[in-house]
């Protein structure tokens, strides 16, 4: 599909928006923005684009930074359709089933199906009278999304908001003074088939006992609408977005990092590096939100988000990873395992407490069983996650991240059905540390700002941030909140706030979704 006509340079000359970070969020909204006219100039860091949506290449494997799931592409077919491309023709994609397995301490194991039938058989084989709900809890979940999806794709500009009418016609669904973990206990009596279709919390760095139990609906993002694998990992995804941002039109600057944002009066106006100065009409800001504000904006610029705001705030979890080269194949294991720990809620209290859990949760992704180019012929490139409390418990991983490492290796081992160690030809290991000083990531928190009540919708930073003008939001830090899909829903809303401001001649083009938004909200 051809990229839409942009207008006449002429036309765009003075409308120039500056997006800082290459992550998915700013290459959204630097596609967006394009597409609708502006001239647009990407910072970014790293020496590629991505973000945690990057690729780590070594000794012949790839393996992605962060995410490893890839839920929703409906949303990435509306950006890509947007810019007049197809994504299905820009990026492969293989949907799994099963979608994961999850495994229990004690050697029970749910191979997670879309199928609803199979799945009630799986959950049948942990608690044959809680199979019977699965079916009638899929689609509550079901109708929950459908009533909260309009309100995942608007801004929230103050407690207005809240009052328009989906939100009224949604909030029954939300069922706010519950969790995660108490809403689904009522349907599944059994805590293993709760966790089953609760962990997923984890994707947003939470625990399921504290989750509002809004997110019980990503159980159904997955189930609804199934589980993929981009081929080449999801760092494709991103690596297809620069490339089309390109194309377009879009100056995209790899190895260069902000040094300070522009500011004069209350609106930004630019922003500096090392190899010099740009001028914008307006800036999207993609990197780390709290890491940004504290470091590229001075604190007596911010009336709202202070630095001490900022740090009073509650984080998300962070992770342990590890990321192994192995020689040979790994047939026991799945594309996807979630590996529990025998005590679930002791491994999510410890990581709340911001501890590394003594018996860990831990996610594998085995993704050579399903996508050869990940490794080297006869090698499988595994990657490891195991949640862990963020910096601010103040873990000291330098002296953690040895004994911690043989923990990992030993519980891996188990799932594999031999030690692995004599097999692994290349490895890297991150820490909470490691998030913080290599990837600007605030305190370690790799999932962002938590995402408890009060840390949602307005009380989150908008997507037209509300202490300097002529800032828009995206990324896991603003609304709607973490994960790819939310993310790419920051970045439309952000493009369309910022478009419908500076009078983009395509800015009603942004969204195929969504009513015109008023822009002075």
């Amino acid at each position: 599909m051809a990229a839409p006509p942009l207008p006449p340079s002429g036309a765009t000359a003075s409308r120039r928006v500056l997006v800082i970070g290459a992550g998915p969020g700013g290459l959204a909204s630097a596609m967006l923005l394009r597409a609708a006219g502006a001239e647009v100039t990407l910072l970014e860091k790293e020496d590629q684009p991505g973000g945690r949506t990057g690729a780590i290449r070594r000794d012949g494997f790839t393996f992605d930074i962060g995410p490893t799931f890839f839920l929703y592409p409906e949303i990435l077919r509306e950006i890509f359709s947007a810019c007049g491309r197809d994504f299905d023709a820009e990026v492969e994609m293989t949907r799994l089933d099963p979608m994961y397995r999850l495994q229990f301490d004690d050697g029970r194991a749910i191979e997670a199906t879309d199928d609803v039938e199979r799945l009630t058989a799986q959950v049948a084989k942990i608690d044959a009278r809680d199979a019977k709900n699965v079916a009638a809890y899929l689609e509550e979940n079901r109708a929950k999304f459908e009533a909260f999806r309009p309100i995942l794709q608007r801004p929230f500009a103050g407690l207005g908001d809240l009052m328009r009418g989906d939100m009224m016609k949604a909030l029954p669904k939300m069922r706010p003074w519950s969790t995660v973990d108490r809403d689904l206990n009522r349907w599944f009596r059994n805590p293993d088939v709760r966790v089953a279709f609760s962990f997923q919390s984890k994707y947003l760095g939470m625990s399921p006992f504290k989750c509002p139990s809004l997110f019980t609906i990503i159980a159904h993002v997955e189930y609804g609408f199934g589980v993929f694998h981009p081929k080449g990992g999801c760092n494709a995804i991103t690596a297809a977005m620069a490339r089309i941002a390109r194309e377009m039109g879009v100056d995209v600057r790899l190895s260069e990092p902000v040094e300070k944002l522009k500011i004069e009066g209350r609106r930004a106006t630019g922003a500096v590096t090392a190899k010099g100065d740009y001028d914008a009409d307006a800036v999207v800001m993609n990197a780390d939100f709290a890491h940004a504000m504290t470091t590229l904006v001075p604190d007596t610029a911010r009336k709202r988000w202070t630095d001490a705001r900022i740090a009073s705030k509650s984080y998300s979890c962070s992770t342990f990873m590890l990321y192994l080269g192995i020689e040979g194949s790994l047939p026991e294991m799945r594309h996807h395992t979630i590996a529990f720990s025998s005590d679930y809620a002791k491994n999510v209290a410890e990581i709340d407490a911001g501890r590394a859990p003594e018996n860990p949760t831990i996610y594998i992704q085995n993704a050579s069983v399903t996508d050869p180019t990940l490794a080297p012929e006869g090698h499988s490139a595994l990657y490891v996650l195991v949640p862990v409390g963020n910096l601010t418990g103040g873990a000291d991983w330098s002296a953690l991240a040895p004994a911690y490492r043989e923990k990992v290796l030993d519980r891996v081992s188990k799932l594999a059905g031999r030690d692995i160690r004599a097999a692994i030809r290349t490895e890297l290991m991150f820490t909470p540390d490691d998030w913080q000083s290599k990837l600007s990531v605030y305190e370690g928190a790799t999932f962002n700002l938590a995402h408890n009540l009060g840390q949602m919708l307005h009380y989150r930073p908008r997507n037209r941030f509300e202490d300097i003008d002529g800032v828009y939001l995206t990324g896991g830090g603003t609304h709607p909140g973490s994960g790819l899909p939310t993310i790419f829903e920051s970045a439309r809303i952000a493009a369309r706030l910022c478009g419908e401001d500076l009078s983009l001649p395509g800015a009603a083009g942004l969204s195929t979704t969504l009513p015109p938004m008023e822009a002075a909200e």
